[in-house]
């Protein structure tokens, strides 16, 4: 019998998706802030994910871990640029600035998305393209309140989110191209163990104290502390895995670009999140600078005569079916 769609119930589990990693940028604050790198942070999240989808994967289907020697060369670059360099740059940036600001840039990546197609594969796309890349840009400027002495941000976070956008606009440009031949769930999980990889060579896990997993973390809650293990679980299973799963079961019920579109409240989530558990406030003009930017996203996301699939930002899988 065939599976009979729901739309609200696509909408429900997008926005479940959307939450669990507004909350996951949040706790990774939190333990960024308790001291433990960028690189590390990363490498656990990944490692974590890819252990994670290599068990699921292993007991429910092991036939779709299959993979040819032919395939590895995409799936390192697939792995390294657009999982594990995407993540540690957004690491960078929410280290630097606030969660929701570093979402923003971050999810510029369908301009540069419909840039490339219409300027590199002469794709043809729609003049909404225009539109979207003036108000993204004037939305960007009203975020950093260039005016001020210096901008208020900080240069390298704002930097780092940046090319993080760039890396994720090529994690969704290899995923439209990985799909084609390719289940979403089994390319995510080799994408995560080639992030894996790329980073047991560039943060050696011996060289990792692992006695700071064991030091507390202020919460910013009544006082309450946690070991930082406990955070990095979070991040691994919470902030990865089951997120995951939420957007690819979201796909049963909603067009990737619904989906895509929905995906956009992200930045709102996390602003909320980190304003009431961290006090990271936003002012009028960041919060007008992201409305305009979040609305030439949507724009850029229906900028291709074609609508492809269009991941959530932090989702770690290309939003195909």
């Amino acid at each position: 019998m065939p599976r009979v769609a729901r739309p609200s119930l696509g909408y429900a589990l997008t926005l479940a998706a959307a939450g669990f990693f507004a909350v996951n940028g949040t706790v990774s604050t939190l333990a960024l802030d308790a001291g433990i790198a960028p690189t590390r942070l990363t490498a656990l999240r990944c490692t974590g994910a890819a252990l994670g989808l290599l068990l699921v994967l292993a007991v429910v289907s092991p036939r779709r871990l299959r993979i040819t020697w032919r395939e590895v060369p995409f799936l390192a670059v697939f792995g390294v640029v657009g999982v594990a360099l995407t993540q540690f740059l957004y690491y960078v940036a929410i280290g630097r600035m606030p969660v929701g600001i570093a979402l923003v840039f971050e999810m510029t990546a369908p301009v540069f998305i419909a840039l490339y197609v219409w300027l590199v594969r002469r794709e043809t796309v729609r003049s909404r393209l225009w539109v979207a890349l003036l108000l993204s840009l004037s939305g960007l400027l009203l975020v950093a309140e260039v005016w001020q002495d210096g901008g208020s941000l900080d240069v390298v976070g704002v930097v780092a989110a940046l090319i993080a956008a760039l890396c994720l606009a090529t994690y969704y440009l290899m995923g439209e191209r990985g799909t084609v031949t390719r289940d979403p769930v089994a390319l995510t999980c080799w994408s995560f163990v080639a992030a894996a990889v790329f980073w047991s060579v560039a943060a050696p896990w011996w060289q990792f104290d692992t006695a700071v997993l064991g030091e507390p973390v202020e919460m910013s809650l009544g006082g309450l502390e946690l070991p930082l293990w406990v955070l990095v679980a979070w991040i691994v299973v919470l902030g990865a895995v089951v997120p995951f799963w939420l957007s690819i079961a979201a796909l049963q019920h909603l067009a990737p670009t619904a989906a895509g579109l929905v995906a956009t409240v992200e930045p709102v989530f996390a602003s909320i999140v980190a304003w009431l558990w961290l006090e990271q406030v936003l002012s009028g003009w960041q919060i007008a600078g992201g409305t305009v930017v979040l609305t030439g996203i949507v724009l850029a996301q229906t900028a291709r005569a074609a609508p492809v699939p269009t991941p959530l930002p932090e989702t770690p899988a290309p939003l195909a079916t």
